[in-house]
């Protein structure tokens, strides 16, 4: 159950009494009072508090005494458990529906903040079972087979990894995703995984249509969870480097190229590296090499002029020290590419 910390006590009674015309203490489930209009009591035992949550029930004291203020005690009650108690000082049938109204104020926030910190504890248990699941290899364990069914996967069916970047949330979609296990990476990239291979077309078909940036890899059917994962993965490392026509792209499509990113081809600098600096430099790379080193289609693409294409082909050159217009020099430039994404 979550606990109002002295801070957040404090700060509800603050502004509580701009509207109250009395004194109120807000005590925890040991009637210790955290927050009050008398700064000086907060720490020490409230002995009304203490016979509320004994009782669970209001504690009306009528006059003062030695250790004790008339008022209101009343305890914060949820899910059947006592779980601290508002107090209000003064005559309890003037303070009474004050402490009603501070009563249900604390116990919303209370219940918000449970939930709040529900949901953050799912999240984290999902985040630690997923990375389990991504980092697992060879045969699944009765123990992973059983958590992966509270997410409705079935570790006995092989499956399909869907890697979507640049998502966002619109109810088509949100609808889409509930008939699969999903899993957030970041803010706008999603794994998706589909067991019935069938419904994978018709998935990839709705994230088009409703997600217009959306860019989507496919791993191969697998048994094994985190080979697919690592599949879609790389193929969108791919996707991105090259910046491919294609908004959708399966690794079968591109696994020599995944597997060229991953070879040490040599123990010197990446030369593309030294074109980070200049966006429009790897934007013609990239563009130049997707339209099969066309200077009139990578012209157009780009839109500007030829002269102004065979320039910066020109400064890639002098740059990296490799020509974009010679092949063998260009390959090596998309070993660069790639190896900057793998």
């Amino acid at each position: 159950m979550f606990q109002l910390s002295e801070q957040q006590a404090q700060d509800i009674v603050d502004k509580m009494m701009k509207d109250i015309p009395y004194n109120i203490n807000i005590m925890n489930d040991q009637g210790v009072i955290i927050g009050s209009g008398n700064k000086g009591r907060v720490g020490t035992i409230h002995q009304g508090a203490v016979k509320a949550l004994a009782t669970g029930k209001m504690i009306e004291v009528w006059d003062d005494g030695r250790f004790e203020k008339k008022g209101t005690n009343e305890p914060i009650v949820i899910d059947h458990k006592r779980v601290g108690v508002i107090g209000i000082t003064g005559n309890p049938n003037e303070v009474r529906p004050f402490c009603n109204i501070v009563r249900t104020t604390v116990a919303l926030l209370i219940e918000q903040g449970t939930a709040l910190k529900n949901l953050a504890h799912e999240a984290n248990r999902k985040k630690a079972f997923l990375e389990m699941l991504l980092q697992h290899q060879g045969a699944y364990s009765q123990k992973l087979k059983k958590e992966a069914s509270t997410y409705k996967i079935d570790l006995l069916l092989k499956t399909v990894v869907l890697y979507v970047k640049n998502f966002t949330w619109n109810e088509e979609s949100a609808k889409s995703l509930l008939l699969y296990p999903s899993f957030v990476m970041e803010e706008d990239t999603h794994l998706i995984m589909v067991q019935n291979a069938k419904s994978t077309d018709k998935l990839i078909q709705t994230m088009l249509q409703h997600q217009n940036d959306a860019l989507i890899a496919i791993g191969n059917l697998k048994s094994s969870i985190a080979e697919s994962y690592y599949q879609a993965k790389s193929a969108m490392n791919v996707l991105v480097a090259l910046n491919l026509p294609s908004r959708v792209v399966a690794y079968d499509e591109v696994d020599f190229l995944v597997k060229l990113s991953h070879a040490d081809l040599s123990n010197n600098l990446n030369v593309v590296s030294k074109l980070e600096d200049t966006m429009d430099m790897m934007e013609t790379l990239r563009s130049f090499i997707n339209h099969d080193c066309s200077v009139s289609l990578t012209a157009a693409e780009l839109n500007i002029h030829r002269n102004t294409l065979q320039y910066r082909l020109k400064r890639i050159h002098s740059i990296t020290g490799k020509d974009p217009r010679n092949v063998l020099q260009l390959f090596e430039l998309t070993h660069g590419l790639l190896s900057l994404y793998k």
